[in-house]
């Protein structure tokens, strides 16, 4: 097999070489083929009346009718608002925090302790958002609470956040970095324990004390796994957690104001008359938004650092 003129390699000699890694990749290919390129036609029921009888493209073709309840609701632009603003503090918050935990979880000497609070900082991730609700009602409730049963015994006045739509941005940032913060630090304390140790060793041979080590060693070495990361999660950026907010916050038309997003406002509009092409016209408008957001994010990134980009 010759090479090409400029010196690379063809993409069979590239498969040839790397066949060990792909084989290892096999399984996650085959998966997302599967589940995430073979569903693509079913897009199509987005634009139709469907019915059993005639199948997805048997159906009557509706054009962009299904896109119309969501556009003439005049809730567009709050929804979308809503959902990305709360998923940018996610983002930026969450792997802030995760970064921050990992770095701590990495200094610690003590390897029981550091397996202790792993544990502990895991185990929200693991408990059902229905029992988060469940319990962020007992801390909050107005008449039972155990928050406003603090208050009532120091005399001061109850608090009533089911009443007030301003608290609950910042409350259920605060549930979200709580329940998945553990989880997300995973990663880059898996990326902490893959620096060179001899780096580190010279680092404090060099006399560098903990802090310029962290400065200087461990978050440059974080800074791919930080931006790869992101540009994933943008993905998704306009796509909401239906499971925090559905089950904190409920059905309280009072928080509608700012705790409304894409998912729950549709929820609330066909749990009555499922209509699944309406949801796949919400599916599809997120899934595009989303996919101009990495690609427009990915090509800024390209610009300052090509190394970091996805492709």
């Amino acid at each position: 097999m010759k090479r090409k003129k400029n010196g690379e390699m063809t993409f069979i000699q590239k498969v040839v070489r790397y066949r060990v890694l792909l084989l290892m990749c096999l399984p996650a290919i085959v998966f997302f083929f599967l589940f995430n390129y073979m569903p693509l036609p079913g897009i199509y029921v987005a634009f139709v009346k469907y019915n059993y009888r005639d199948g997805i493209f048997g159906s009557k073709f509706v054009g962009l009718q299904n896109f119309e309840f969501l556009a003439s609701s005049g809730k567009l632009l709050s929804l979308t608002k809503n959902t990305i603003l709360y998923n940018i503090a996610f983002i930026l918050l969450g792997n802030f925090l995760a970064v921050f935990v990992a770095i701590l979880l990495n200094e610690m000497q003590s390897k029981m302790f550091k397996k202790v609070s792993q544990t502990i900082m895991f185990l929200p991730y693991f408990i059902s958002q229905v029992l988060v609700g469940i319990l962020v009602f007992n801390l909050l409730n107005y008449d039972t609470g155990f928050v406003n049963g603090i208050l009532t015994s120091l005399g001061l006045e109850r608090w009533q956040p089911y009443a007030d739509p301003k608290v609950w941005p910042v409350l259920l940032v605060i549930i979200y970095l709580w329940q998945q913060t553990g989880y997300n630090s995973v990663v880059y304390f898996a990326s902490i324990m893959g620096i060179d140790g001899e780096m580190m060793e010279a680092a404090k041979v060099d006399g560098a004390n903990g802090f310029q080590r962290i400065r200087y060693i461990i978050l440059p070495s974080l800074k791919p796994t930080i931006v790869i990361l992101l540009l994933f999660a943008l993905g998704g950026i306009v796509k909401g957690n239906f499971g925090l907010f559905y089950n904190i916050v409920g059905t309280n038309p009072i928080l509608y104001e700012t705790t409304d997003i894409i998912e729950t406002y549709v929820y609330r509009a066909t749990m009555t008359d499922f209509n699944f092409m309406t949801a796949s016209a919400v599916g599809l408008y997120q899934s595009i938004v989303g996919f101009v957001i990495v690609m427009v994010v990915n090509y800024v990134v390209k610009k300052i650092e090509p190394d970091y980009s996805l492709f």
